[in-house]
């Protein structure tokens, strides 16, 4: 009767509409299958779990005797992302929901730490003192990152990706996109959470990006297989005018957007508010989809000091970012404090090497990758000890930077491609096209829903405390600035607030 239940229930998890439904039915599988006998057992070879049941010990103890100075004193000293091994992918492929008790239990101490520091009223912690500790042990717990990458239409898939995690709060406020990528992570990081739903309905997106040229325009004009102005209009239709410092103080997203250099003596650049802040989002987008042969390498545009749009780096020619920096890991983590990242995956070349690095399996997709790149590595040696050619030779260069780059990250969610998918990379999907692309998309992230939000917890209560530190501390300076209202939003207690059920925008 077991093993036809459990038949069963496989068969439904494959049928469900939503991750509402789809949890229900992994939980049930969890206790058919034995997985819970071994989340309650909290002793594991792949953990510190002596560290784990020392640490959430104490902090218990602390946050009940309500000896703040003593319990910031401990989390100043003790949180880290992955404490003990407890992010471990292995540790998340026993169960289809969640990992061992203990490191859930752990997780949402620290959060619930974190929350009664913040909003708790000590004679002895002033706010000032709370806001000092928050941004010192916030830096150095780190923050996530969701990271996009090419793939041409198939990037229409990262779609389903932001949609799964928005529903369920732990959509990243750092976005990084290359190439396709780029105009999803752009058309996230330019909208408010009131404007975001509108991007998952395909009627309003704007789908016509690619156009393709005569044939006799390509030969007698060297010019590319499509038509770079109907990406441009597209690009413009879905983004806007913004550039990057306008979108992030209208929507505090953090978006950066990879793009590699046309010629020599030029290094592939992360634009985003800190580094390229007047460049337009849709230009930087346009230079990252400009795939060689493809679509025409693209100049930039910024805003000068009287809001003009004019030429960025003149001289300089921009193309697709996935070439040389798909994923921008290290870039993101000295401009963000990035140290945890989700990465959407859906180049053609990548994704049939990937494999979920969970459970027993131990990164056999990860192993396979490693091979072609070791084997790349020694092809790439070869050629460039017997092409003479200059040309050839930046021919070899840019192969290299593609096999060689990493391509995956912390949690890794992406598609099964099919042979119709490839051969439509460079067709205007339609809007079923785009409806399955989201279906497909969230269907991959379901099973990945719980190790984000056991991953992120922390990271998102450190910001979350921040914020509502400082939207208190407004308040209480327009109290004073307008003595007649006591309070613009009263200030909540803590039964009142679930600071870290939720990511603030």
């Amino acid at each position: 009767m077991s093993k036809k239940l459990i038949a069963s229930r496989l068969k439904d998890l494959d049928r469900a509409d939503s991750y509402g439904q789809w949890r229900e039915l992994a939980l049930e599988l969890d206790r058919l299958e034995g997985a819970d006998a071994w989340k309650q057992d909290e002793t594991s070879d792949d953990y510190d779990y002596l560290l784990i049941r020392e640490r959430l010990r104490l902090m218990r103890e602390l946050r009940r005797r309500g000896d703040v100075r003593e319990l910031t004193f401990h989390l100043a000293e003790g949180l880290h992302g992955n404490l003990g091994n407890t992010s471990s992918p292995l540790l998340y492929g026993y169960a289809r929901i969640g990992t061992k008790r203990l490191i859930e239990e752990y997780v949402d101490e620290a959060a619930r730490c974190l929350d009664y520091i913040c909003v708790g009223d000590f004679p002895n912690f002033s706010d000032d003192e709370k806001v000092l500790f928050f941004k010192r042990t916030g830096a150095s717990f780190g923050r996530s990152a969701l990271l996009l990458s090419g793939g041409a239409t198939l990037g229409m898939f990262h779609l389903g990706v932001i949609k799964a995690l928005w529903e369920n709060g732990l959509l990243p406020r750092v976005l990084s996109g290359s190439s396709a990528g780029s105009i999803i992570a752009a058309m996230v990081a330019t909208r408010s959470d009131a404007q975001l739903p509108a991007i998952f309905d395909p009627h309003g997106l704007n789908l016509a990006a690619f156009q393709r040229v005569s044939f006799v325009k390509m030969f007698r004009h060297g010019s590319t297989l499509m038509d770079s102005q109907r990406l441009e209009e597209c690009l413009t239709a879905n983004i806007g005018e913004e550039s990057f410092v306008q979108a992030f103080e209208r929507t505090r997203r953090i978006l950066g957007v990879t793009v590699s250099p046309a010629e020599l003596h030029q290094q592939p650049r992360l634009l985003n508010y800190l580094t390229a802040p007047n460049v337009l989002v849709r230009k930087a987008v346009q230079a990252s989809c400009a795939i060689p042969g493809v679509f025409d390498p693209v100049t930039l545009l910024a805003r000068d000091f009287n809001g003009e749009a004019v030429p960025y780096m003149r001289s300089k020619l921009w193309i697709d970012g996935s070439l040389a920096n798909d994923l921008p890991l290290l870039r993101l983590a000295r401009l963000h404090n990035v140290n945890h990242y989700i990465v959407s995956q859906t180049n053609p070349h990548v994704v049939p090497f990937l494999r979920d690095n969970v459970g027993r399996r131990r990164g056999l997709g990860n192993l396979t990758s490693e091979l072609v790149k070791v084997a790349g590595r020694d092809v790439v040696k070869v050629a460039r000890e017997h092409l003479n050619s200059y040309a050839a030779g930046r021919v070899v260069d840019k192969l290299n930077d593609i096999l060689q780059q990493r391509y995956s990250g912390d949690v890794t969610i992406f598609p099964a491609h099919t042979p119709r998918q490839l051969m439509r990379m460079l067709a205007n999907p339609s809007a079923e096209d785009i409806r399955q692309y989201i279906r497909a998309g969230e269907r991959a992230t379901w099973p990945k829903i719980e190790r984000v939000r056991m991953q992120t917890r922390i990271s998102r209560a450190f910001e979350d405390c921040l914020q509502w530190l400082k939207d208190r501390a407004e308040e209480r300076q327009l109290s004073k600035l307008r003595p007649r209202i006591k309070s613009v939003r009263p200030a909540r207690t803590t039964a009142e607030l679930e600071i870290s059920a939720r990511t603030h925008s």
